[in-house]
């Protein structure tokens, strides 16, 4: 019997449409087979004001598993936060 997979951790990125490192980070997530859902923080106020009470002052923000945050596009962290 195949141990059970652990299910996938969610993942949240915080956008804004002009950022590059957006863009990067997505890609990312595509090339990797990583769903995720994508937040514009020009639109969502209260999603900005989230970031920065994290101590992110700028996008992307990426939320893994609805607690480990990430400030800007670092493939090492988001590798440590989903466990790969």
């Amino acid at each position: 019997m195949e141990p059970k997979k652990k299910p996938a951790k969610s993942v949240t990125i915080f956008t804004s449409p002009s950022c590059v490192w957006c863009n990067r980070a997505k890609s990312y997530f595509t090339s990797k087979g990583i769903r995720f859902k994508t937040i514009d923080v020009t639109r969502d106020k209260f999603a900005a004001e989230d970031c920065r009470k994290h101590g992110c002052r700028g996008v992307p923000v990426i939320l893994i598993g609805g607690t480990f945050w990430i400030c800007g596009f670092d493939e090492k962290k988001i590798e440590n936060a989903l466990g790969k």
